[in-house]
C-alpha cells in the first residue's frame, strides 16, 4: 500500500491503484511531540458487507426459477470454496430471500456470485410447493415465450 499526503488528508492507493479511500484513522498532534494515531469507530464489517449484497431479478425455465446473489469480494473470501452453502450458512452471512431457495452451483471464475434456484410454484412464506402456484407459474412462463399450446 502506498500513501500519499495532501494537506489535512492522507489517501491510500491499493497495489494496483484501483482503490482510493480515506484511512480509518486520524493523526492528533500534541505540541512538538510526534503525532499519535487514533482509530475512528466504524460499523461492524458484517453489517457493511451485508448492505452491499446485490440481488438479481428472478428468471425461470419450465421447472425452476433462478436468481443470483453478488457478494462483496471480501465477504466471499471467508466462504467455503469447494462446497455448496446450506440455508443457515447463506442466511448467516447476510443473504436475505424468501423461503425455498437452494444454493445449487458454484461458478468457479466468480466465486463471489452465489447461484440459487427453487421449483416453480414454491410458496415464498412456507418454502413448500403449491400445485396451484406451480400451474400458474408454468402458464406465465409459457406465455412469456409463446409456448401456450405446448
Amino acid at each position: 500500500i502506498i500513501s500519499v499526503c495532501y494537506p489535512s488528508i492522507v489517501l491510500y492507493f491499493s497495489k494496483r491503484f484501483r482503490i482510493l479511500t480515506k484511512p480509518s484513522f486520524q493523526y492528533k498532534t500534541f505540541g512538538r511531540h510526534r503525532p499519535q494515531v487514533t482509530r475512528q469507530s466504524s460499523p461492524p464489517e458484517s453489517t457493511m458487507s451485508s448492505s452491499r449484497i446485490e440481488y438479481s431479478e428472478k428468471y425461470a425455465d419450465e421447472e425452476n426459477e433462478y436468481r443470483h446473489v453478488i457478494l462483496p469480494k471480501e465477504l466471499a473470501k471467508e466462504l467455503p470454496k469447494h462446497r455448496l452453502l446450506s440455508e443457515s450458512e447463506w442466511r448467516r452471512i447476510g443473504v436475505q430471500q424468501s423461503r425455498g431457495w437452494q444454493h445449487y452451483a458454484i461458478h468457479r471464475p466468480e466465486p463471489h456470485i452465489l447461484l440459487f434456484r427453487r421449483p416453480l410454484g414454491t410458496d415464498p412464506q412456507t418454502g413448500q410447493i403449491d400445485p396451484e402456484l406451480k400451474r400458474l407459474a408454468l402458464e406465465e412462463y409459457k406465455g412469456q415465450f409463446g409456448l401456450r399450446g405446448n
